[in-house]
């Protein structure tokens, strides 16, 4: 697959994108922690930022807040260039590692980020209220936070990435130290955000979690991205079907072949055939039937994300190799 870089924003007379970068770049003298990376997210979707470690996923995620500075190419966020202070106003982040005093309730936690985020006096109350609230808190507003299991402490970080009302947020690896439980109770919050017309950008490594909250990924490796889109057209012709048979044979592979990309003998009982769509798999089996087929069982599946992750990672990796 080849690399879509997004330019949304740059020629148009919409709203600005949420996020744009070209050609970012980040070096640390000889070592490049962000070779050149070039995307735009639009506003108002939930998009997966993914990549191996060492890819420069936390380096990207540190530009785009103003907490270092680009070697090269330009970034904006919410239409200004990235560091700038009113904007950065509008901006929500949930790190990978946090910790809030234990002793502290939730409300006192909330508060002390209504001080640091600039919200105005009149406005905390509503501010800490709306953003427990919408993290499932509210009732537990009072307790401390020594007495929240993983679950509610990281929706705690969600709630002190809201309370600014952020028109963007930024989480990086929110649900990797949860157990499913806590997991669903974070993809929850992210269909509530997204609701609202927050952007969410997503910095994760877990793929299946990726596939259930993300309306599009970008996939980078070695600082660039390799590809970016909706997760249907990262995965592409993903389509594939296991044909279970009383018994395969050359004759019966030659009668599905024309309607996949490749068809082979599994074994001796199964025909595999790929790049197919679900909607051809009816004429599929009635070709092989006219065959003499005795079909046992029929098992659609698609490309995984993580598949398809792997397979461009590998193809990054070569294309790197030849380039030596």
């Amino acid at each position: 697959m080849t690399a879509a870089v997004a330019r949304e924003g740059s020629a148009s007379t919409g709203p600005s994108p949420a996020i744009h970068t070209v050609d970012l770049a980040k070096h640390y003298g000889d070592v490049a922690a962000l070779a050149a990376l070039s995307m735009s997210v639009p506003r108002g979707e939930v998009f997966g930022f993914l990549g191996p470690n060492g890819a420069g996923k936390t380096t990207a995620v540190k530009l785009l807040l103003g907490l270092t500075f680009p070697s090269s190419g330009e970034a904006f966020v919410l239409g200004a260039p990235v560091g700038d202070l009113e904007t950065r106003r509008k901006i929500g982040y949930l790190p990978e590692l946090f910790r809030y005093q234990d002793w502290l309730t939730a409300r006192e936690v909330l508060a002390f980020h209504c001080v640091l985020a600039g919200v105005s006096k009149s406005a905390r109350s509503s501010r800490i209220v709306e953003a427990l609230e919408t993290v499932g808190l509210a009732k537990r507003a009072s307790d401390r936070v020594g007495s929240y299991s993983k679950g509610m402490q990281q929706r705690l970080g969600l709630a002190v990435a809201l309370v600014g009302d952020p028109e963007l947020i930024l989480l990086d690896e929110p649900t990797s130290a949860l157990d499913p439980v806590g997991r669903r109770e974070v993809r929850d919050v992210l269909h509530s955000l997204k609701s609202r017309g927050v952007t969410v950008f997503l910095n994760s490594h877990l793929l299946t979690e990726v596939e259930q909250v993300c309306d599009r990924v970008a996939i980078v490796d070695r600082g660039r991205v390799i590809a970016i889109g909706p997760l249907a057209e990262i995965t592409g012709d993903g389509w594939s079907v296991r044909i279970r048979l009383e018994r395969a044979s050359p004759a019966l592979v030659d009668a599905v072949r024309p309607f996949g990309q490749s068809a082979e003998e599994e074994g001796r009982s199964a025909i595999v055939l790929r790049g197919v769509t679900p909607e051809q798999v009816p004429d599929v089996i009635a070709a092989l039937v006219r065959a003499g087929a005795r079909i046992t069982a029929v098992e659609p599946n698609r490309r995984s994300l993580e598949d398809q992750f792997t397979r461009l990672l590998h193809g990054s990796a070569d294309a790197a190799a030849r380039d030596r």
